[in-house]
C-alpha cells in the first residue's frame, strides 16, 4: 500500500463523515456566522424537525423581532447549507442563559467610581459622640468636603463642585442625571 492510497483513503472517510454529519448539528456550527454576533449572543437553536427550526430566544422582544426576519434567515441557512429549510419559529421556551457568562455584578473599586474625588475623611472610632462632638464632626466634615470642592470643576447645570468621573459619564453632576433621568422617565420636562 503506498502513502498516496493512505492520503486518498483519509480524504474519502472525511468527507464520508462530512455527509453523515446531522443538519441539525451543521447549523449550529455556522449559526453565529449566519446570524451574526449579537443575535448568537440572544438565541439558541433547540431542533429542526419537518424542515422547521425552532430557535429559542432571551426575550420575548428578540422573539417578535426575528420572527419578522425569519424568511432572510431561512434563505441564508439554506444557501450556507442547502438543507431545505421551510421556516424558523423563534420562541423565549427553552431559553437558557450560556454557561460561560457571569451571572454576578461586576464590582468595581471604590477609586473608579464617577464621584469619587479622595480619601480626605479622617475618622476616629475611639471617641464616643455627645451633642458638641456631633456640632464639632459635622463642622469638621463641612470643611473637609468644602477643602475637597475647592478644586473640582463646576456641573454646567446647578453650578456645584462636580468630580470629574461624573463630567465625563454623563455631563453633568449626579444629581442633575438624576433629575434628567426622571423627566424622561415621567415625560415631564
Amino acid at each position: 500500500m503506498s502513502l498516496k492510497s493512505v492520503n486518498d483513503i483519509l480524504s474519502v472517510l472525511a468527507a464520508q463523515s462530512k455527509w453523515q454529519e446531522q443538519p441539525f448539528q451543521l447549523l449550529l456550527t455556522c449559526w453565529a456566522e449566519v446570524v451574526g454576533a449579537v443575535v448568537a449572543a440572544h438565541t439558541q437553536p433547540l431542533s429542526l424537525q419537518r424542515d422547521v427550526l425552532r430557535v429559542a430566544t432571551s426575550s420575548a422582544v428578540w422573539a417578535q423581532n426575528l420572527t419578522f426576519e425569519r424568511q432572510r434567515l431561512a434563505l441564508k441557512l439554506n444557501e450556507k447549507l442547502s438543507i431545505g429549510l421551510k421556516d424558523i419559529h423563534f420562541s423565549t421556551a427553552g431559553w437558557q442563559r450560556p454557561q460561560n457568562t457571569p451571572t454576578e455584578q461586576q464590582t468595581i473599586s471604590i477609586h473608579e467610581h464617577p464621584s469619587y474625588v479622595g480619601d480626605g475623611m479622617n475618622v476616629r472610632s475611639d471617641v464616643t459622640p455627645t451633642a458638641e462632638d456631633a456640632n464639632a464632626a459635622f463642622q469638621n466634615w463641612a470643611k473637609t468636603v468644602q477643602a475637597r470642592s475647592r478644586d473640582l470643576p463646576l456641573c454646567p447645570l446647578c453650578d456645584c463642585p462636580t468630580p470629574l468621573g461624573e463630567l465625563q459619564r454623563w455631563g453633568v453632576c449626579s444629581l442633575c442625571a438624576l433629575k434628567k433621568h426622571r423627566e424622561l422617565l415621567t415625560g415631564n420636562s
